[in-house]
């Protein structure tokens, strides 16, 4: 199937879907509606957010006041539980209306569904899972940025004939929009796309994970690589995550070897993190790694090796084998906190 080049200067504006749940934004939202907001300043185009579910008016009021200057909001029982059938009926209905330039999504389970759904039916292209986005004012063109081939490249990917351009972003990849009280924007109310009977799905039941990692909330990650030897190692490392309300994360290589489960994994193939702390332990700093980590406020890196490229990136380094800083860390640290 050959595509039909879209007309690009029939298409303006920079959109960002609110993903939610329970009248709650994924703080992948707020990110996306950040970097938005400078994306459509420097194209000079209003920025809009699209929000579908059920009670969520007061949703669409904080996107703008995040910085949206227009806030598409569905408020019907139909989304009151995600089915991307539904959502996607709505966005594309909506950019068919208005023929948004850009349109960003979270690079999460909904996101990506619901941005390769929209695509297809728009007979247009998906950046998927990007960790960095460069906008080319001149020509309106986006370049996303991605992992690929097992994340050992990374690739620049463009959509320059077709439109819009959608692009699902990773979480923690931008700071979150703080909200403007003070701002003002407009809410208009849309009817959803569908009729409850047109669409094919139900949820009968939806079960929440109990102990699950998350490590894109936590304020604290203590993270171990290949120099951690063994699954048995990193129990140091929980035990210290523990102790300071954080949770524990992992370089690639250690979950290659079978030490910790995919989750905990961090960088272009796991995820991206923007803790307060990042404790890196018997972590080298291959790129891969500290693309998904970059962003920590303060780095403290421990390593035996004082040539590992992590310490090019700590802000604070501690060479020395981690089988005894680690528990001497946690020792002081529980004598300082009178646990």
């Amino acid at each position: 199937m050959v595509l039909q080049p879209h007309d690009p200067t029939n298409w303006r504006g920079v959109w960002v879907w609110v993903e939610q749940e329970g009248g709650v934004a994924h703080t992948v939202s707020w990110e996306l509606l950040g970097q938005g907001r400078r994306f459509a300043d420097a194209l000079g185009v209003p920025l809009a957010a699209v929000v579908a579910g059920d009670g969520v008016e007061a949703l669409a009021r904080e996107a703008v006041a995040r910085g949206a200057d227009v806030a598409y909001v569905a408020d019907d029982p139909t989304f009151a539980s995600f089915r991307a059938e539904a959502a996607a009926a709505l966005l594309v209905r909506l950019i068919r209306e208005h023929c948004p330039e850009i349109v960003l999504l979270g690079a999460t389970t909904r996101g990506r569904d619901l941005a390769a759904m929209a695509a297809a039916e728009l007979e247009t292209g998906v950046a998927a899972d990007c960790t960095s986005l460069e906008l080319d004012v001149e020509g309106r063109l986006l370049r996303a940025t991605r992992p690929a081939m097992g994340g050992n490249v990374l690739a620049t990917v463009a959509i320059p004939t077709q439109r819009p351009q959608i692009v699902t972003v990773r979480p923690r990849v931008y700071e979150a929009a703080v909200p403007d009280p003070s701002r003002t924007g407009e809410v208009i109310a849309v009817p959803p796309a569908l009729p409850e009977e047109a669409i094919p799905t139900r949820v009968l039941e939806v079960l929440r994970e109990e102990g699950g990692v998350n490590l894109t909330e936590a304020k604290v990650i203590v993270a171990g690589g290949r120099g951690v030897g063994s699954a048995e190692g990193f129990r140091p490392l929980q035990e210290l995550a523990d102790l300071l309300g954080g949770a524990v994360g992992a370089s690639r290589s250690a979950v290659d070897q079978g030490w910790i489960s995919y989750p905990h994994q961090v960088g272009q193939t796991g995820v991206t993190v923007r803790p307060d702390l990042y404790i890196a332990c018997g972590v080298s700093g291959a790129i891969q790694h500290v693309a998904g980590m970059r962003g920590s406020r303060y780095i403290v890196a421990i390593n035996k090796d004082p040539e590992a490229p992590i310490f090019q990136l700590a802000d604070y380094g501690i060479v020395g084998d981690l089988k005894v800083i680690v528990p001497a860390l946690t020792k002081a640290l529980k004598e300082r906190l009178g646990k």
